[in-house]
């Protein structure tokens, strides 16, 4: 092989990788867009449940009511 041929191919190379790396990228912002708004919701609806059950919020340092 010649060294332009072995460009060529390097750069054939590159290419195919860095569009199948966009891809997962496509992928991973759709899917972390996907992760905070469930993560969002279950915050909004533990709020809610918190409010609803008396706007008690446990700190990470209080023994639960069991102890």
């Amino acid at each position: 092989m010649t060294q332009s041929t072995d460009l060529e191919e390097l750069v054939a190379h590159l290419t195919k990788t860095v569009e199948e790396m966009s891809d997962i990228v496509a992928r991973q912002e759709k899917e972390i867009a996907l992760l905070t708004h469930r993560v969002r919701a279950l915050m909004e609806r533990e709020a809610e449940r918190q409010q609803d059950a008396g706007g008690h919020v446990v700190l990470g340092d209080e023994k639960p009511p069991h102890y």
